[in-house]
């Protein structure tokens, strides 16, 4: 029986826009459809200890070198 072949992947974060008052975050939802177009897919957020969200990951399997190279040209 063969070894199934490890998945490897590549993360990304985007910090969460804030206004001047740090109370209110802007919606980032045009940067969240651009990571999405491109194979993110949101699988965390990092909190501020005190609540709200500071940074949110996302994750994708890992592309060959192939794949970019293609994608470059």
């Amino acid at each position: 029986m063969s070894q199934p072949k490890s998945e490897r992947w590549e993360y990304e974060t985007l910090r969460v826009p804030r206004g001047e008052t740090k109370k209110e975050s802007e919606d980032p939802k045009s940067e969240l459809n651009e990571l999405a177009a491109e194979g993110w897919r949101l699988v965390e957020t990092i909190d501020y200890t005190g609540g709200g969200t500071k940074f949110v990951v996302f994750e994708r399997p890992a592309r060959s070198t192939a794949d970019s190279e293609s994608e470059s040209s």
